[in-house]
């Protein structure tokens, strides 16, 4: 799982986002965290469609296509949602906690960018002992 930051319009969005990639981290995803925090987000590689089956708080999805432009936005999706799908043309997911969508103003067709810690001002996203995302 690499870890980075997601920038809109030139500018850092969500500072703190893990990426996952591998089947292992895209199958676990947000699973056993408590929060995430305004700042935080999981990008899931290879993924048009999320459930929140087992969540424990609700969140904002972000589709995107294989260009990074938002394809779909669906704000607060609660815990116990069998599925939600992102389209045709969604080919990952940026998970964020509910609110943090409306608080950015993200727009369907708008282009987002991800930046790896190597190129990012973004701590890593690690779950301390209380299931908090820090």
């Amino acid at each position: 799982m690499g870890n980075g930051c997601m920038m809109r319009e030139g500018r850092v969005w969500v500072r703190r986002t893990a990426r996952a990639a591998t089947w292992r981290a895209r199958l676990r995803g947000l699973l056993g965290c408590r929060s995430l925090g305004a700042d935080a987000a999981m990008l899931i590689e290879r993924c048009g469609a999320v459930h929140t089956v087992g969540m424990r708080f609700a969140l904002d999805l972000v589709f995107l296509d294989r260009a990074w432009r938002v394809t779909r936005v669906v704000r607060n999706v609660p815990p116990g949602r069998w599925m939600v799908v992102g389209g045709w043309r969604a080919v990952r997911v940026l998970e964020s906690e509910a609110g943090c969508v409306d608080v950015a103003g993200v727009r369907i067709g708008e282009t987002l960018v991800w930046r790896p810690d190597a190129q990012a001002p973004a701590a890593h996203i690690a779950e301390d002992e209380r299931g908090t995302v820090s």
